[in-house]
């Protein structure tokens, strides 16, 4: 008997086996009936038993073999991907998703082999029978995780938003005790707390702003006219409280009025400035020079020390990057994302970032047109 007309014929029990086998996958199977255990593999399995019923090409076969089998058009999820849906939403993880094909892979192959005894089995509908359950293997993993990392950028998302609160309540009770002068312990300590908000204000911003581009809704911005320039003076005098110790130098060159989404810019410049601090030399201040061009501002920010090796510099704008230097520094004030959302602002505003960096210097250089 062929592989296809055994699956369509003994369909109740190897779903019968599936069942069995999905309610050992604790906790989550643990109230499960017999329908959610079952969830779709049926469909599943109709389709496997429709793909090896059909004829293939070698160009099909590879395209198969590559994850990139043609979908319906009036379906928009293959059964496979909805089966991995339902199951991320019933608190399934990964592996246990991926047991449940091993499972039916070994299950249907053993019933078969039986019943195809003693006559030889088809060597062909194994071979296809593999290669359609690789595929849902596929399309079912790559639903979930995309599902699952929805989810977990929903929730950071939503934590980073509700923790500005509180925090703004702490930055305002920390400056309402420096302003008392009730001593130098009391200003010390509120200092101290200014600087710590300051902190995980800008991790706080820089998550939201992570996952706002990783749910696909982009870096927002509200541009305006105005003087770049001053705008970002103002950002810089707020870098200087937080570091005191540490001089940043500002030049200005010529006209910088577009524009600009004001607070944008001086996320940008702070992060910027903020980076080279970090991992520049202590005693040389940090450059920053605005210059205003025919048609775009650009902005650099320069810093001595440590030169940037090449493969650092080529992924030092991706997410979740962090200098090669701050685990000896035991640096855990960043979360790596700084940079990303620069490039991310930069371009929001049609514009574009870059760096270079050798045993002098370490530039970032940043083009904005005055108008988008």
């Amino acid at each position: 008997m062929r592989l296809a007309d055994f699956i369509l014929r003994d369909m109740e029990t190897i779903l019968a086996q599936w069942e069995t086998f999905a309610g050992t996958l604790l906790p989550a199977a643990a109230n499960m009936q017999s329908l959610a255990l079952r969830n779709h593999a049926q469909q599943i399995l109709e389709a496997v038993a429709k793909d090896l019923s059909t004829s293939q090409t070698r160009d099909a076969q590879f395209e198969k073999s590559i994850g990139q089998t043609p979908k319906l058009a009036e379906a928009p999820q293959t059964a496979a991907q909805t089966h991995a849906l339902l199951r991320a939403r019933g608190g399934f993880d990964i592996n246990q998703l991926a047991a449940e094909y091993r499972a039916l892979r070994a299950s249907v192959l053993r019933l078969w082999l039986d019943e195809c005894q003693p006559d030889a089995p088809h060597l062909d509908d194994i071979i296809r029978f593999n290669e359609a359950i690789d595929q849902a293997i596929t399309e079912s993993v790559g639903f979930f995780s995309a599902h699952v990392e929805q989810a977990r950028n929903l929730l950071l998302g939503m934590l980073g938003h509700d923790m500005r609160s509180p925090l703004q309540t702490i930055l305002m009770t920390a400056s309402y005790l420096a302003a008392l002068n009730a001593g130098d312990k009391v200003s010390d300590a509120a200092s101290r707390l200014i600087r710590s908000g300051a902190q995980m204000q800008a991790l706080l911003d820089d998550m939201v702003d992570f996952n706002r581009t990783r749910l696909g809704l982009g870096i927002k911005i509200a541009p305006i006219e105005g003087d770049l320039a001053k705008q970002l003076a103002d950002g810089l005098d707020l870098v200087r409280a937080v570091h005191p110790d540490h001089g940043v130098d500002l030049d200005v060159i010529g006209d910088c009025h577009g524009v600009w989404d004001g607070r944008r810019m001086q996320q940008l410049l702070g992060n910027l400035v903020l980076n080279a601090i970090k991992y520049g030399a202590p005693d040389v201040p940090v450059r920053v020079t605005v210059t205003g061009q025919e048609s775009e501002v650009r902005l650099e920010v320069r810093n001595s020390g440590a030169a940037i090796d090449r493969s650092t510099l080529d992924r030092i704008f991706d997410p979740l990057q962090r200098g090669p230097h701050h685990l000896e520094r035991n640096d855990d004030s960043s979360l790596g994302l700084g940079l990303y959302i620069v490039r991310a602002i930069a371009e929001a505003h049609g514009g574009g970032i870059e760096a270079r960096s050798d045993e002098t210097e370490t530039v970032f250089v940043v083009r904005l047109p005055r108008r988008q």
